[in-house]
């Protein structure tokens, strides 16, 4: 079992003139604390469970460019991109980019985007969710062709691309990992067995039965189950002082137990850094036994 640090949110003390430190300081301590990666969330504003949208949301390739320059080691992606913020062209270039800059440590977080009340106040492209799942699988196939040896057109029903050539490609080699977030039982674990490496699931009671329907797709796709890494999204509350730590450490057992890989998880208190140190001391080392 791996662990993940998941960042949501950007409200901190000290303000944005702060938070350019603070979130190297973050990084840092999270990679030096044995983190395996970092995820950001791709919203433009806060979401509603955790603040007003007039909360601080730093934009989610941008940060990970920073994110590269004050690490060396965990990997870096979003959790996870709506696909219809960004055309699939630019949003392969976008993670080539970061792959390439950061030494080969991208990975594409994507899902069908869900937040129409910042989208619509931003101006940005919101269709159906029918449209979305479309368009979602239509990209997919554009980023894997783009990171191919095929520069050729590309011809969808809803993207068409004249050339896709991609230059410098990832350092990655085929691409990098493709994870699909969501737990949608036909259509979103459907493309997770199709198309990507890693699936991403929030912690709740039916774990063991997404994963199940999973298997189900992949027996369908004909695709090898054990070649998708599972992870959950969970979140990491310690305690101050860590009296929850052994309480985190049993939760995670119970999900590898499940079939998980890796845990991505928000940190209550992250800020403060005292969180990482309990997680380096405490929580860690206690994933070697499982």
């Amino acid at each position: 079992m791996k662990v993940g640090l998941h960042i949501p949110d950007f409200t901190w003390d000290g303000g944005p003139p702060a938070l350019r430190g603070r979130l190297g300081e973050i990084a840092q301590s999270a990679e030096q604390a044995g983190v395996d990666r970092i995820s950001v969330m791709d919203h433009v504003w806060q979401i509603a469970h955790l603040g007003p949208p007039e909360h601080e949301m730093l934009e989610a390739y941008t940060t990970l460019g920073w994110l590269a320059a004050r690490t060396e080691r965990v990997k870096l992606l979003t959790m996870v991109t709506a696909v219809v913020y960004r055309e699939p062209g630019l949003l392969a270039k976008a993670v080539t980019t970061l792959d390439v800059l950061s030494g080969g440590r991208a990975m594409l977080g994507i899902g069908a985007a869900w937040n129409a009340e910042e989208a619509h106040g931003l101006g940005l492209f919101f269709p159906p969710m029918s449209e979305r799942f479309e368009r979602l699988e239509e990209a997919l196939q554009i980023c894997l062709q783009m990171w191919s040896d095929d520069d050729g057109r590309y011809d969808g029903k809803h993207y068409q691309l004249g050339r896709t050539l991609n230059s410098p490609q990832s350092l990655t080699r085929p691409h990098p990992p493709i994870l699909i977030g969501g737990a949608g039982e036909k259509k979103t674990l459907r493309l997770v067995a199709r198309y990507a490496d890693a699936c991403n699931i929030f912690d709740s009671t039916d774990l063991a039965h997404k994963l199940e329907v999973l298997r189900e797709h992949c027996a369908a796709e004909g695709r090898d189950y054990d070649q998708i890494e599972k992870t959950v999204q969970t979140r990491f509350d310690l305690g101050e002082h860590g009296e929850r730590a052994a309480q985190t450490i049993e939760h995670l057992h119970e999900l590898s137990e499940l079939g998980f890989q890796v845990a991505h998880g928000s940190v209550v208190g992250l800020a403060t850094l005292r969180p990482l140190e309990l997680m380096a001391d405490q929580v860690i080392p206690a994933l070697d036994k499982f």
